[in-house]
């Protein structure tokens, strides 16, 4: 009867849970939830940005969307993998690191994660912040703390406001994006565009690089907006939801940057919202578009926010051996994170555009094998059977470190040194292979290798069937 009763109790608009899991009584949302949050995410000016580098950097139109269209499919899968977990365990998508790591050990790939959000807030802020200093004619430090501090109010409302931020940024970005694509293309013929092949094999697989580098980098915290939906949610139902989103939507962005970059060339590069607004013309159909590049932007620095409460969470609840943060202390941490991103891009918005590129390829080398031994691991070794309790007792099953999962991900990382080509670092086997990079496919599979012939017949540690803490004592299936 108590469950019942909360079941149809009016939900809350400010979020109750953090990093603790998500009762069957709780459980809400729909698939179709899943594929409007990451369709409007991906309808964003930095997508644009991403795809007009293949061809800025080198790359031809035909070549360059083929080549991000495959990245997107490659990156998808891993994406969506990872998503489809959020409902059957119900947490936060870096908790279940602690399977593989030990629970203090997981506090490795989390802070990597923490670093992960502030870059990528801090370069969307740059470009929110340039739309919104032209929708209200102010300066763009002011901007760029406007934008703030709404980020700052959604994050801290949470969950559901997400959800319904990624209905309204998928309606609004799709109106949008058909405006833009049939005013950069007046008077361009499509053959005309298609014909622009040069195909080089670096320039191709920078093409892949940057779209699969894009979907990969969703998946430290793509479960923590799966979580909520209940838990007879179909997983494959889930990862199709997650997929088809993430990759429409970025497909879209990245080829019309494509499209903007091949057509514009300087009037592009360097001047990204000035460029998009650009086809509006003035007035009221400018005045929308910036609106609609600040949207987009507002959408995914949201989701970069409140999933860096949940990676500081999840470190500080580690040490502290808790299940859960208080209110105060959730809105604190965004607080931090968003003011530290928002630092980062009033330092550094005049530079954005490279340093945002090497940025996004260099972020592979860590979170490739992260994803290839947490989906080896789920999927696998324990093929979805965890002790959801054990997961906040470092006493308790999954032990404080796990030297085996540690010492395959220290690996995973640096085997893909020799084939690392970014502005950060380039690798000595680089020159060999062309210039291509082609360390995002060793860090998925050499790791994803090595940590299932390491556990596959270590496996005392994976219960018999899924424990929940619903089960009150007793073992629940899923």
């Amino acid at each position: 009867m108590a469950r019942t009763a909360t079941r149809t109790a009016k939900p809350s608009l400010v979020e109750r849970r953090s990093i603790d899991y998500i009762p069957d009584a709780e459980r809400h949302g729909s698939l179709r939830s899943q594929f409007t949050l990451w369709f409007g995410a991906n309808l964003q000016i930095t997508a644009v940005v991403v795809g007009a580098l293949a061809v800025v950097l080198g790359g031809d139109v035909f070549w360059s969307v083929i080549g991000l269209l495959i990245g997107q499919l490659l990156g998808g899968v891993v994406m969506a993998l990872h998503g489809a977990q959020g409902p059957q365990l119900g947490l936060p998508q870096m908790i279940s690191s602690r399977v593989q790591f030990g629970v203090y050990g997981a506090i490795i790939p989390l802070v990597l994660v923490c670093v992960m959000y502030v870059g990528f807030s801090a370069g969307g802020t740059v470009l929110a912040g340039q739309a919104i200093a032209e929708l209200l004619n102010v300066g763009n430090t002011s901007a760029i703390l406007i934008f703030a501090a709404i980020v700052i109010l959604l994050a801290g409302l949470g969950y559901r406001t997400i959800h319904a931020m990624g209905r309204v940024a998928s309606v609004v970005g799709t109106l949008a994006f058909l405006y833009l694509f049939a005013s950069l293309l007046h008077g361009h013929a499509w053959a005309t565009l298609a014909a622009n092949r040069h195909f080089t094999p670096a320039s191709f697989l920078l093409a892949v690089s940057l779209s699969a580098s894009w979907q990969i980098a969703y998946g430290p915290y793509v479960a923590d907006y799966s979580r909520y939906l209940p838990k007879s949610t179909s997983p494959l139902k889930t990862f199709f939801a997650v997929f088809s989103g993430t990759v429409v939507g970025a497909q879209v962005a990245m080829t019309f940057g494509v499209f903007a970059a091949a057509l514009a060339g300087d009037r592009f590069a360097g001047h990204e919202v000035a460029f998009v607004v650009g086809l509006g013309a003035t007035g009221a159909i400018a005045g929308v578009l910036y609106l609609t590049i600040a949207l987009g932007k507002l959408t995914i620095t949201t989701l970069n926010a409140y999933g860096s409460v949940m990676s500081v969470a999840a470190i500080i609840t580690g040490i502290g051996q808790r299940r859960e943060i208080s209110g105060c202390t959730r809105i604190a941490f965004v607080i931090l994170t968003v003011s530290v991103s928002s630092a980062i891009a009033l330092a550094g918005q005049h530079a954005f555009l490279k340093a945002f590129s090497s940025f996004l390829l260099f972020l592979l080398i860590f979170f490739t094998p992260w994803s290839a031994i947490n989906l080896v691991d789920y999927y696998c070794v324990t093929r979805e059977r965890y002790d959801v309790p054990a997961l906040f007792d470092a006493n308790g099953r999954y032990g404080r470190w796990n030297g085996v999962g540690i010492a395959v991900y220290v690996l995973g990382v640096l085997v893909q040194l020799p084939f690392v080509a970014t502005g950060f670092y380039t690798g000595p086997w680089v020159d060999r292979l062309g210039g291509v990079d082609i360390s995002w496919i060793v860090g998925i599979v050499v790791p994803g290798a090595l940590y299932y012939c390491a556990t596959r017949f270590a496996r005392s540690n994976v219960p018999e069937q899924m424990i929940l803490p619903e089960a009150a004592g007793s073992i629940e299936a899923r």
